[in-house]
Formats: structure tokens, C-alpha cells, sequence
């Protein structure tokens, strides 16, 4: 790793800069300036140890300051070449981020974080596909390719999945940049290399039997790619029939099954005040957790209402709005005052199994306090179940359960700074993986989830965000911030993210990788379902005609 690929082009030289603010490059005239991109990677090699950087910037520069003045005559090919890299030349900025010296014991220890610079005039060269591997390594039973970097097509980043679902991840964009295809990708890995078990509550319908993309035809969910080893739940099972979906479990809840948790963090939502929220454990005292929402919403008139308010001593005007907000609750199709079985009990058979479960929320998914109630209930139990498991395994009476990973859209809904204490997505987030649960955050409003939670992600995916506060809270606490805060303004609107954090060893831009084609699948290794698919297409043709 002492010496440079062969194929590596030499860009330019070091000529000055810090490791807090990174290494200045004096580009070299030969290397056209237009070639270099803020994303980029590049190797430098000093006199002992080669480092891996990505470049943050580029500047023109002039040895003399008249030139910005009276510009020499650049029509004359002569002068051009003249002045280009003498009076006029270009610098760039870039992060040195990982370091590997050339003793044997570092090579099996791989790249380790750069905690110098190198010596002036030390070679930068664009990194090859050799550097890319010796970073990223290759695809094996841990390893999952997302995407290539910038201008190197065919060359694959690969990321640790084993590594990533250890610790909560977020996926941030504003809307069409590609956060749901990256998504797709990193849970069809997860599934394929049997890393832990995926829960995904999928408000939208896009990763259970099929899924959407703009301008073109749907593209296939993980149910159809993985017909054996997904589970698709519904809260809505009409709806899935009619998208030609035949659900493995309707999903129902019970009234009693509801605390008064799931409605404090409904409380923005519904409009509810403090002190609605605090009549509803009233409620819960007056008439028992089972019974408490069954029996208020069965008092529907004002002089019903009267009198629970003196039994409780309530205000009226309290409990008569917040009847009037929980009975938009209590409409909800899914739920019911006693449901004929405990969809929790279910869906852990499932994940036992090792068999993942998309829910699918049909046109509940429209209503977002449908969302965040079936969200926050569902998790808060699964949860509790995870924890009582831990603890009989570490007292040798059970086996650890299997590594789950739970996706929510529209985290910053559940995770405010004034509710993220409360919920369970923020306990989990701050647990790490105390108790093999952990969250995939998918968002595009990174600026409204609580800063310690987002401190807690261990890998994130950044795709381009429009907000400045967005862009501020997807790199706080992070390395280098204020320079990958140029790198992540400079993204294209579609497909390209900057991904930094704990399941690979340096930030690195990526165009994502595809999917939604035959040739996608297959390189997912979905021969099999793409073949079996075509065959039971090419039936149905037969038996019914085009």
C-alpha cells in the first residue's frame, strides 16, 4: 500500500493545510480543473504512510494579483499554456479521513483513522479501484455493495450491514432524491445476508409486494423477491386485495390496548393540550387501562360527560374535547374493543422465525395519527418483549433473540424534542444495542428530531436536503462537519448521497446503486424470483389471454 496504483492518475501536490482543516492540493497543470469534484476521493502518499481523503473544495488561485486585474490574452494557446499552473492554478481542498503504513501488521489491521498530515509536496493521486476495494472491501457474507463514487462507474462501495444494524441509522433527503430505494436496498441486504430481521411499519405501501417510482412502472417490493422469507401484515387487508396483495395477517387492536402514552405522543397531531393528555390518566384510574378508552368514548352526550367530569374531577370543557378529538381515534377501522388475537404475539412468531414483516398501512397511511399510533404501540410492546428476553438470557435461561431493525417513515413526527424523551423510538435510539433492537429513521425533515437522538445514529445517509437547518443537524457532532457540509450542498437532486458513520471506515459520496430493473434483481442475486416471476406471467397470459 506504499506505492500508488498504477493506474492511479497524480493529481497535484500537498503544499499545505491542517488536519483540522484538511490538506491544501496545488493541482498539477496536466490535470484538467473541470474533472476535479467536491465528493471525490483521492490517495496521498507521504514518505511513510499512504492517506485517504475526499476532497472538500476547490479554488482558483493567481501568483500575482494583477492577473485578476488585466487577464492575459487566453485565446493565444501559447499564453494559456504559459500561465496555466504558473500564474494562474487551482487548489483543492481535501479530508484526509483513514491512513495505512506499509509493515505487514498494518496491512492485516487495514485502513486506521488519520491522526496526522502528510509532509509537504507528498503526490496526490485520483484513488483507483484498487484504493477503493483496499477501503471498502468487497461483497461477502457481511459486505453489501450500495453504490459507486463519483465518476468511477462499475467500481462498488461496499457497506458492513452486520456492522449497521448493531446501532440505529438514519436515511435523509428531501422528497424524489431516492431515500426509498436506498431504503429498499439496504433491507433487501439485510434480508439476504441474514444479518437480523426487519419490522417495517411502511405507511406508503412501497416495500411489502410492490412498490412505486416517479415516471415509470412500480418496481418489486420484498415479499415479491423474497416470497418465502417476508411476511406482509395489513391494517387495511381491502385495500391489499385490491393492489392484488394477499396479506399473511390482518392487523387488529384492541381498545384496551391503547395507554395513555400512545395518545400523549398523538398530542400535536389531535391538537391536544397538557392538560387533555392529563385527563387521560384520569381516565385510566377512573375505569382501568383496559377499559378506559371503551368506556369514554361510550358517553356521548353532554350530561354523561358532566358527570364523569365531577367523578374525576376534571374539567368539562377538558373532557369534552378530548372525547371529541379520541372519537377521530376511535373510527379507525383497525381498531376495535377487543381484537380476536394479539397482533404482537404474531408478528414476534414471525421474527422468531427469522421470517421479516412489512405492515402495510392502506389508506390508513394517509392519516398520520393512525400512523403514529399503530407505530408507537407496536413498538413500545415489541419492545418490552426484547427486554424481558435479554434479561432471561443473561441469566442463562434463554437464548439472545435475533437482531431486529425497525424502519419508520416520518421519524421526526416521533422523535421532537419535546416528545422524543417519552417514546419508545427515542428510548431505543439512546439503548444503542442494549437490546438488539434498532431503528432505521427515514426522513427528510432531519432538523425536527431530537439532537441527542440524532447523535445516537451510527451510520447515516445523506442525500440533498434544500434546508440549512436540515443540512446542520445531519452532520452535527460529526468529523470535519463545516467541510462536508460543501460536499453534501453540492449533491445532485437525485440518486447521490453522502454516506458517513460506524458501517464504513470513511465518509464517501455514492451514486446509489439501481433498482427496479431485471438487472438489478439479478444482481441482488434474484435470479430465481425474476425466472419465477416471468413463468407465472407468461401462465396467466396463456390462461387468460393478453
Amino acid at each position: 500500500m506504499n506505492e500508488p496504483s498504477g493506474k492511479a492518475a497524480l493529481m497535484g501536490v500537498v503544499v499545505g493545510g491542517s488536519l483540522s482543516r484538511g490538506v491544501e492540493v496545488r493541482l498539477d497543470a496536466s490535470f484538467p480543473v473541470e474533472q476535479v469534484k467536491v465528493g471525490g476521493f483521492v490517495t496521498i502518499q507521504g514518505q511513510a504512510n499512504r492517506f485517504f481523503a475526499i476532497i472538500s473544495d476547490v479554488t482558483l488561485e493567481a501568483s500575482d494579483s494583477s492577473l485578476r486585474a488585466v487577464p492575459p490574452d487566453a485565446s493565444d494557446p501559447f499564453v494559456a499554456s504559459v500561465m496555466s499552473g504558473t500564474g494562474a492554478y487551482a487548489v483543492v481542498n481535501v479530508l484526509p479521513q483513514l491512513t495505512m503504513s506499509g509493515d505487514a501488521f498494518a496491512m492485516l489491521s487495514g485502513p486506521q483513522p488519520a491522526r496526522s498530515i502528510p509532509a509537504h509536496f507528498a503526490p496526490v493521486y485520483a484513488a483507483s479501484e484498487e484504493d477503493i476495494r483496499a477501503v471498502f472491501g468487497a461483497e461477502d457474507e457481511r459486505h453489501i455493495w450500495i453504490g459507486s463514487p463519483l465518476d468511477m462507474e462499475g467500481v462498488r462501495v461496499c457497506l458492513d450491514l452486520a456492522e449497521l444494524v448493531k446501532r440505529s441509522n438514519g436515511v435523509f433527503g428531501k422528497s424524489g432524491t431516492g431515500k426509498t430505494f436506498l431504503t429498499r436496498i439496504l433491507l433487501a441486504g439485510i434480508l439476504q445476508k441474514d444479518v437480523a430481521v426487519n419490522l417495517v411499519f411502511d405507511m406508503h405501501n412501497e416495500y411489502g409486494w410492490q412498490g412505486t417510482r416517479e415516471g415509470g412502472p412500480g418496481v418489486k417490493g420484498l415479499k415479491q423477491l423474497f416470497p418465502s422469507k417476508v411476511a406482509v401484515f395489513s391494517l387495511d387487508p381491502e385495500m391489499s386485495r385490491r393492489r392484488g396483495v394477499s396479506p399473511d395477517a390482518e392487523v387488529r387492536i384492541g381498545y384496551g390496548e391503547i395507554e395513555p402514552q400512545d395518545i400523549e405522543i398523538l398530542a400535536a397531531t389531535l391538537n391536544l393540550t397538557p392538560q387533555g393528555v392529563s385527563s387521560v390518566y384520569s381516565l385510566v384510574r377512573r375505569f382501568g387501562q383496559e377499559a378506559w378508552l371503551e368506556e369514554f368514548l361510550a358517553r356521548e352526550n353532554r350530561e354523561e360527560l358532566a358527570a364523569l367530569a365531577d367523578e374525576t374531577s376534571e374539567l368539562f370543557q377538558v373532557l369534552f374535547t378530548l372525547h371529541r378529538r379520541l372519537r377521530t381515534v376511535g373510527r379507525m377501522g383497525f381498531l376495535m374493543p377487543k381484537a380476536p388475537e394479539d397482533a404482537v404475539r404474531r408478528i414476534l412468531e414471525y421474527l422468531d422465525r427469522g421470517i421479516h414483516v412489512v405492515l402495510e398501512f392502506g389508506r390508513y397511511g394517509n392519516d398520520l395519527s393512525a400512523y403514529i399510533l399503530v407505530a408507537n404501540l407496536l413498538t413500545r410492546r415489541i419492545h418490552d418483549r426484547y427486554v424481558e428476553r435479554m434479561e432471561q438470557a443473561s441469566g442463562g435461561r434463554n437464548q439472545e433473540p435475533r437482531q431486529l431493525l425497525i424502519t419508520i417513515e416520518e421519524a421526526h413526527r416521533f422523535l421532537t424534542p419535546a416528545v422524543a424523551g417519552q417514546t419508545i423510538f427515542g428510548t431505543i435510539a439512546r439503548e444503542m444495542r442494549k437490546y438488539r433492537v434498532s431503528l432505521l429513521v427515514v426522513d427528510q425533515r432531519p432538523s425536527g428530531i431530537d439532537e441527542e437522538v440524532l447523535s445516537q445514529l451510527g451510520t447515516r445517509f445523506a442525500y440533498l436536503l434544500d434546508n440549512e437547518r436540515d443540512v446542520d443537524a445531519v452532520l452535527a457532532g460529526v468529523a470535519g462537519a463545516r467541510e462536508l457540509r460543501t460536499v453534501l450542498s453540492r449533491l445532485e437532486s437525485q440518486q447521490q448521497a453522502l454516506v458517513f458513520g460506524h458501517a464504513l471506515p470513511m465518509p464517501v459520496v455514492v451514486r446509489t446503486r439501481d433498482y427496479g430493473t431485471e438487472e438489478s434483481y439479478r444482481e441482488f442475486g434474484f435470479r430465481d424470483a425474476v425466472e419465477l416471476m416471468r413463468q407465472a406471467e407468461e401462465d396467466g397470459k396463456d390462461l387468460f389471454g393478453p
